[in-house]
């Protein structure tokens, strides 16, 4: 059993660390700070049994990395672990792929619950999770992921490397390739998000971003 934790808080990484030990003592755990380590663990063909990711990561956007890595990898069941509780961020979490949601305040004993519960092929939600409050953004959100899903690994940093406001020269220097490159897969970007420039381009990625409910 090979379960991954993408998460780039050191404290809370080793308390989940300790309890999936507590939970599934022979199991083999990896770790990830970022999106970028992620993909570069799964491009190697090793896939974990069980991904438990968290929200928040260097190099995503609201729900994007959970968006991307559930349609590039969509037999490796994926649970969101994150400090956001509320009911309309669950449902948008499920809504994009993930077949559970623990909440960083979470007992060590949900963790086990969940990740046994997921592994056999059910959704785990917080027990004291409402269905009452439904967030309209859950479904509104199902076009704007299937575009994102379409994207390639290397398009998807691109798209995330153009939200962080860095210019073609600055991505090409990052990923160790020419502009020209860059340049390629910001136009295959804008034409599969259905974007005309830049700016659209964050604004469509934004929407995905997490945030409250304004009532």
């Amino acid at each position: 059993m090979n379960i991954l934790i993408v998460d780039d808080h050191p404290l809370f990484c080793h308390a989940l660390i300790q309890a999936v030990r507590y939970s599934l003592p022979q199991a083999n755990i990896s770790e990830n700070a970022s999106v970028s380590e992620l993909y570069q663990g799964l491009e190697t063909g090793n896939e974990p049994d069980l991904v438990l990711l968290d929200l928040h990561l260097p190099g995503a956007s609201g729900f994007s990395a959970l968006v991307h890595v559930r349609a590039q990898y969509p037999t490796i069941p994926i649970i969101v672990v994150s400090a956001h509780e509320e009911p309309s961020i669950i449902q948008r979490s499920i809504a994009h792929g993930a077949m559970g949601y623990i909440p960083k305040s979470a007992p060590p004993a949900h963790i086990g619950e969940a990740m046994q519960a997921v592994l056999d092929g059910d959704i785990w939600l917080p027990p004291n999770f409402s269905h009452s409050a439904q967030d309209p953004r859950a479904a509104d959100e199902a076009e704007l992921a299937e575009r994102i899903q379409s994207l390639t690994p290397q398009q998807f940093r691109v798209l995330m490397m153009v939200a962080e406001g860095l210019l073609n020269k600055q991505i090409a220097y990052e990923l160790e390739v020419s502009e020209a490159t860059i340049k390629a897969h910001v136009t295959a970007i804008f034409r599969k998000l259905g974007v005309q420039n830049r700016t659209q381009a964050v604004l469509a990625i934004g929407a995905l971003n997490i945030e409250e409910q304004k009532l």
